[in-house]
């Protein structure tokens, strides 16, 4: 694949863990502090119907892991201690990185909680805004995919220190259109920007990703930022200074 095909790209659809973020930020500041508030979170919520829905979801997902006999924490259907069972459900599933909907659903109704408070603020790589700025000037369109929440994606893009980020993605897109190593969710992401798959660059730090968004006809690049040097070629970058310049 030839960078020269970038030059085509009408949209640039990003990961966000390892890829506009930090994996560091994700594991070491929003994992954290979700598990550590999980339990007064729900205690505090728990009749509301937002809330109630997603534990339902989640007594469904535990059934699965309990047939599966992957033995995660008892949480009997006549539990007398629901609290109790479903904070070891979700603290058990966050230690397994579980990217599982209704938990991502809830981490990112606590991390709401923590952004609105100030505790927490979104962390990007310094080249994002730039590269956010530059894509946007030369008329190209955001979308981020990635399995945490549409509402979490939100909240971190729109707290970054340097400001709010969330102006210039046009789409946000979570496991709601399906896993992230499926082809098929990247050709539902065409269709609902309306634009032919070729016409979308996917970035994300995670192999088989950019193997599935290919095979769904999208150009992709693997994002190796960690790595002290990076080869130069079409198929991986390690910044996103490289990725469509002016």
């Amino acid at each position: 694949m030839a960078r020269a095909e970038w030059n085509n790209v009408r949209v640039v659809l990003l990961d966000i863990e390892g890829t506009t973020t930090p994996i560091d930020f994700v594991y070491k500041t929003l994992f954290p502090y979700a598990s550590t508030h999980v339990e007064s979170f729900l205690s505090a919520r728990l009749g509301e119907p937002e809330i109630r829905a997603i534990v339902e979801e989640l007594k469904a997902e535990h059934a699965k892991d309990a047939a599966a006999t992957l033995a995660p924490p008892e949480w009997p259907h006549d539990s007398k201690d629901e609290l109790r069972d479903c904070v070891a459900y979700v603290r058990w599933l966050m230690a397994r990185d579980s990217k599982c909907t209704p938990l991502k659903s809830l981490q990112g109704a606590i991390w709401q909680r923590g952004f609105e408070s100030g505790e927490l603020h979104g962390e990007v790589y310094p080249d994002v805004p730039r590269a956010f700025a530059r894509w946007q000037r030369q008329g190209r369109e955001l979308a981020i995919y990635s399995s945490g929440s549409v509402l979490a994606q939100k909240l971190l893009f729109g707290s970054v220190l340097s400001g709010d980020l969330t102006q210039q993605i046009r789409d946000f897109f979570d496991t709601g259109v399906g896993v992230k190593t499926a082809a098929e969710s990247y050709m539902k992401i065409a269709a609902t920007m309306e634009k032919a798959p070729r016409e979308l660059l996917f970035l994300s730090d995670a192999a088989k990703e950019v193997e599935a968004a290919r095979s769904a006809g999208m150009l992709a690049a693997l994002c190796e930022r960690e790595r002290s040097r990076v080869e130069n070629s079409a198929d991986t970058i390690a910044t996103f200074d490289e990725v469509l310049p002016d």
